[in-house]
């Protein structure tokens, strides 16, 4: 078998795996949902490439070519962070064809290959074929049309190599996080230092050489994409071997008793079984760092800078400041609880605390965002009712929302182990749609009750739905129980498959 028959043999795998998921049938349930929400994200993208063709049609200044060239640094860090909503790294994959008599790399270099032909790569067609169309084919002719297609998506496929490398890296270490940072930010050193039409004008010649074909401009591009190939091959590898055949040591720790939360009696200890696992487990560990980390950069930026004082900016972030723990950690609700889900199902109930317990820690996490942003109330940027109003509309609705995934979550999330995992493999669409939905619905609801009524009236609406949420949390939870406990053996066999 050669190397192209193994890359078809590898592909067919990837499929049939996808296919044989616990959770396939609750993806297909879900898919009609993002199929839908990637629609739209089509028409939006399309959208914002007429408007950058008509901008570049009217400009005298620049060629069509460069001016989207020159926005390069905001297209590929854009990329670069949306990759993270969905795209697996080779390293999740090869775990079962290591031990396998096939050449070293093929597997590592295949799954490489196909993650160069991926929609997240092919979704910016959107953008580079209508603009191409109407502000280079008729001006430039169809070969400057191609080249500027071709160019942009080399671009964009050297990005994802990037991203793939980076992803891998910072899995195991947080500290990698530096890297990404450097290069982006290198990416805009020239408007930092002097000014913006100095980073523009060196993007934009990259893209007047791609029009033109110019050869040494191809042949810088793929020696870069091949110098990531390389290093990206070698990483996947190492990383994948190394967690598959590292042993480990157990080393005693001390315990932390948390008596603080005796007084609450069993959903205490549920109290500090949540906070233990956050403490003692990496994976755990780690999506609440990353959360938090996210909430509080945001948080900071929202309160003593201007970049987000627009009118819908404003509103979106400062919702979304509330949500990021909840949109990141809760929507995998039961996820690391699968791992012994066995021995929660012993006693009557327990569920039930459990869910009391993980719904009263994230509103307690809420007060975080909302300390930091104490400042912008001195600065005129939000009112008192207004963060109050989101707090309690997050820990209301939008908790609502995305404790229902404890119904609906069968996947075991791995505690400690990242990289090569079952439970990382698939991927969760309607935990993202969810995810989605709690992101964008409370703007939206922001958006149609001012329309209707004053902003004071507004968030006083928002504070009582918010309140109401609140006031009724024990029916609501014990429904979600409830349901929980229809579906527990298809949960249960579920989890214990996903382990």
């Amino acid at each position: 078998m050669n190397r192209y028959q193994l890359f078809k043999e590898l592909r067919r795998h990837v499929k049939l795996s996808e296919k044989r998921s616990p959770v396939y049938e609750q993806n297909k349930t879900a898919k009609t949902i993002i199929y839908l929400m990637g629609g739209f994200m089509v028409m939006y993208l399309i959208f914002i490439s007429v408007m950058f063709a008509m901008i570049a049609n009217s400009s005298r200044t620049f060629t069509a070519c460069e001016f989207i060239f020159g926005l390069l640094p905001f297209f590929l860090t854009a990329d670069f962070l949306f990759r993270f909503l969905g795209q697996q790294t080779p390293a999740q994959l090869i775990k079962p064809y290591i031990l396998l008599p096939i050449p070293k790399y093929v597997c590592v270099e295949s799954f490489i290959l196909s993650s160069m032909i991926t929609p997240n790569n092919l979704i910016w067609l959107c953008i580079t074929i209508p603009y191409a169309f109407m502000s280079i084919l008729f001006s430039s002719g169809f070969w400057a049309a191609l080249g500027f297609i071709v160019g942009f998506q080399l671009m964009i496929i050297i990005n994802s190599q990037n991203y793939m490398l980076w992803r891998t890296l910072i899995t195991k270490k947080i500290w990698w996080w530096i890297a990404p940072i450097i290069i982006y930010g290198a990416m805009f050193l020239p408007w930092i230092i002097k000014d913006f039409d100095a980073m523009f004008d060196s993007f934009a010649l990259i893209g007047e050489g791609v029009a033109s074909w110019n050869i040494l401009y191809y042949l810088g591009i793929f020696a870069v994409l091949a110098l990531f190939f390389f290093i990206n091959r070698e990483v996947q590898y190492h990383v994948t071997y190394t967690e598959s055949t590292e042993s480990k040591n157990t080393q005693l720790k001390t315990v932390t008793e948390f008596r603080l939360f005796e007084r609450f009696g069993e959903m205490g200890e549920y109290l500090k079984l949540e906070i233990k696992s956050i403490m003692r487990n990496k994976n755990m560990r780690n999506s609440f760092l990353y959360s938090t980390i996210f909430t509080v950069m945001l948080s900071l930026v929202i309160s003593y800078t201007e970049i987000y004082d627009g009118n819908f900016t404003s509103k979106f972030f400062m919702v979304y400041v509330f949500i990021i723990n909840g949109g990141m950690l809760l929507v995998r609700i039961m996820g690391a609880e699968g791992n012994y889900i066995d021995g929660l199902m012993i006693h009557k109930e327990n569920i039930l605390q459990l869910l009391h317990a993980k719904y009263y820690f994230y509103c307690a996490l809420l007060l975080l965002p909302f300390i930091i942003m104490i400042p912008t109330l001195f600065m005129g940027k939000y009112t008192l009712l207004m963060l109050i109003a989101m707090m309690a509309f997050a820990a209301g609705p939008v908790f609502f929302m995305l404790m229902q995934m404890a119904v609906w979550n069968k996947q075991t999330v791995p505690l400690n182990s990242k990289l090569v995992s079952k439970g990382n493999v698939e991927s969760n669409w309607f935990a993202f749609g969810v995810e989605m939905a709690a992101m964008f619905a409370p703007v939206a609801i922001i958006s149609i009750l001012q329309a209707f009524m004053s902003e004071t009236a507004t968030y006083a609406t928002m504070l009582i739905i918010g309140l109401l949420f609140i006031a009724t949390h024990n029916i609501w939870l014990r429904n979600i129980y409830q349901r929980f406990m229809v579906r527990r053996y298809e949960n249960m066999e579920s989890f214990r498959a996903t382990r």
